[in-house]
């Protein structure tokens, strides 16, 4: 069976491809960057260069497809273009769907994300709680928009079902996607040391092989217009390096940074973006973010569709080990 996968040089694309492969299916993968494609190099993987926004492009890579996995965004929290966002995670998906249906795909899993559910308060959000009045990111807005957008569509013309993961860590390329895991790194180097505010703020931590899971998952069991969470454990920040202490044997002292202060740092970084168009490490509406608790649940997709998620020390312990192994080779 022929499978599409959009995003596969992602972080989480990747991992989903390995999977689809070791189950047997033929993965037409989508790629920009040739460089990204080394670790799609393999035996059942067939490479399709092509962008999500050239319907041409869609059209030769699904030809064949019975099922395909939309993973491909733009993830990033700035863009000297603030445009490209939208186009991309709302405009490219409609493209994709719509070339899908044109290739005769029966049905589509869409990657999404959970902050679309915005922050929590002192209870996990869930697939019903309402949306945010407004959201920090464009990121999460344009999801947001995407989502409304793919819930419109007939299931009789082409079935979608959108999966919401958290913060996803785990072994992978260490992109953008994969910062809980870079973060993990840099604390073990001694790199890294700061939790922002007083490091209480709980976020959803899942390991990426169990995202990987919950699409296929997703695909197999999941209902048309129905979205799924994908998540794991609500940790503090203090609580998962805590777990990371333990695991790893490095126990460095955590030095809080004030919000405010992270704030003032960000507008800074995001102003002298204008000047060098060199990418701001950390900007203003992220750090927004740190004042809220970013709880959920991923009960339904555990009653609905079977996901059973890693606990957080066990995969947090597979991501240390993976870790010192690389840096060692």
């Amino acid at each position: 069976m022929k499978v599409f996968v959009s995003g596969a040089t992602g972080f989480i694309g990747v991992q989903l491809v390995k999977r689809l492969v070791r189950e047997g299916y033929e993965v037409h993968a989508l790629f920009r960057s040739a460089e990204k494609t080394l670790p799609l190099k393999m035996k059942g993987v067939t490479l399709f260069k092509g962008d999500i926004l050239d319907t041409g492009s869609l059209d030769s890579a699904m030809k064949g497809c019975v099922q395909a996995y939309h993973a491909a965004a733009f993830a990033s929290v700035w863009s000297p273009d603030p445009d490209l966002i939208y186009r991309l995670n709302v405009e490219g998906t409609h493209h994709m769907v719509l070339a899908a249906k044109k290739a005769g795909i029966k049905k589509v899993v869409v990657t999404s994300t959970a902050g679309v559910l915005g922050p929590s308060g002192g209870e996990a959000l869930d697939e019903n709680s309402p949306p945010p009045s407004s959201y920090f990111t464009s990121y999460e807005r344009s999801k947001y928009q995407m989502e409304q957008h793919l819930m419109k569509i007939d299931p009789t013309e082409i079935e979608v079902v959108i999966v919401n993961p958290t913060r996803v860590f785990g072994p992978g390329r260490l992109s953008e996607s994969n910062g809980v895991t870079r973060m993990i790194r840099s604390y073990m180097k001694n790199n890294w040391r700061y939790v922002p505010g007083n490091g209480k703020q709980s976020g959803n931590y899942v390991f990426v092989e169990d995202v990987v899971d919950g699409h296929l998952l997703a695909m197999e069991k999941g209902v048309p217009g129905q979205r799924y969470i994908l998540g794991g454990e609500n940790l503090s920040y203090r609580q998962l390096f805590g777990i990371v202490s333990d695991l790893s044997g490095v126990r460095k002292r955590l030095i809080s940074i004030p919000l405010w202060l992270m704030l003032v740092v960000a507008s800074v970084m995001k102003g002298t973006t204008t000047i060098t168009g060199k990418p701001p490490l950390i900007v203003p509406e992220l750090v927004h973010k740190f004042h809220h608790h970013w709880k959920v649940s991923s009960e339904k997709a555990i009653r609905d569709i079977g996901y059973s998620p890693t606990p957080a020390r066990e995969a947090i312990g597979i991501t240390v080990d993976w870790i010192n192994t690389m840096d060692k080779s």
